[in-house]
């Protein structure tokens, strides 16, 4: 007498081949999984939960108070429209702050990109101690910046300044500078700091950058007599054009929204000559308990930014393919 079984016997050619799923949900869940665009899907779904938490309700938020008249400690809000932002259009502290946000991310980040690519080429020449250097030279960007701001401010002191003393050392100047404590020379200082912090993150990115450089073509580029402003022009800048572009949308972005360095220094003066859009916003919303102003200010420049990396992003791909 034969017992039934339940087993079914692959070798037989009974059941499903081997590698095939039985059908059934299980099977279709698992094929649906084993295609590439519904798990990337998948894998991304837990990082867009909590970027759409973090970013996007707060963004929306912010949009929905530009829109009211909220103050901080009060619940009644009205519905204003767009009168906060027609607001700032008449305000000469806004008109100066936009300027000061754009002389500031301007001057600091090409500044930022031309010493660090500098610092790039040079250390692609070190040979020895090349560890030692290239943490030396990142040492600015991986101090805490309050701590570092803090040592600034001690060397832009109108009367113990370290850097009037080495100018009257060298002769340079023959009194003390108002580093913090005249417009001019406190933008300069604002946006020096800013600069010194952040040349070395553009320095180690474009040195990562070198090594994709084909050897084989500068090498070629040598022996027909190019010089190293030919072989830096027509050889090493094309291939590090796309990292170039993403290093700098992505020191643009974060230059744009700089906050701890020029509140620490100068908390926006004097005379709101140095006041950002992120501190005039904090002023404003936070100190000034006026929380419907304050977010108008830090959301106008918004669709600006986002102009200006679909631009940037648009140039990055074209120069990819």
């Amino acid at each position: 007498m034969t017992m039934a079984t339940d087993t079914l016997d692959p070798a037989a050619g009974i059941g499903p081949p081997p590698g095939r799923h039985a059908p059934g949900a299980a099977a279709g869940r698992w094929s649906l999984l084993e295609r590439e665009a519904p798990l990337g899907y998948l894998l991304v779904l837990p990082m867009a939960v909590v970027v759409l938490g973090l970013v996007g309700y707060p963004l929306v938020l912010t949009v929905w108070f530009s829109l009211t008249d909220k103050s901080l400690g009060s619940d009644a809000v009205s519905f204003v429209g767009l009168a906060n932002y027609l607001g700032l259009i008449d305000d000469p502290v806004f008109g100066r702050t936009m300027w000061n946000t754009f002389n500031y991310t301007v001057t600091a980040v090409v500044a930022k990109l031309v010493l660090g690519l500098v610092m790039a080429l040079a250390l692609n020449e070190v040979r020895r101690f090349r560890r030692f250097f290239r943490a030396a030279f990142l040492l600015p960007w991986v101090v805490p910046s309050s701590l570092s701001v803090l040592a600034w401010m001690w060397m832009f002191q109108a009367d113990f300044s370290v850097l009037t003393y080495l100018g009257r050392q060298v002769g340079l100047v023959d009194g003390n500078i108002p580093w913090l404590g005249e417009a001019g020379w406190a933008m300069a200082a604002v946006q020096t700091v800013n600069i010194w912090r952040g040349a070395p993150f553009f320095g180690i990115i474009i040195l990562a950058g070198l090594a994709t450089v084909p050897k084989d073509l500068v090498e070629a580029a040598v022996v027909d007599g190019a010089s190293a402003w030919q072989r830096l022009r027509y050889i090493i800048l094309p291939h590090l054009a796309p990292i170039l572009v993403v290093v700098t949308l992505f020191s643009f972005v974060q230059t744009l929204g700089d906050f701890q360095i020029v509140w620490i220094l100068t908390n926006g003066g004097p005379v709101n000559s140095t006041h950002l859009i992120s501190t005039l916003a904090f002023r404003t919303g936070i100190r000034g308990a006026d929380i419907a102003t304050g977010s108008a200010i830090s959301f106008f420049v918004f669709p600006a930014l986002a102009a200006i990396i679909a631009l940037q992003l648009a140039v990055m791909r074209r120069k990819a393919k």
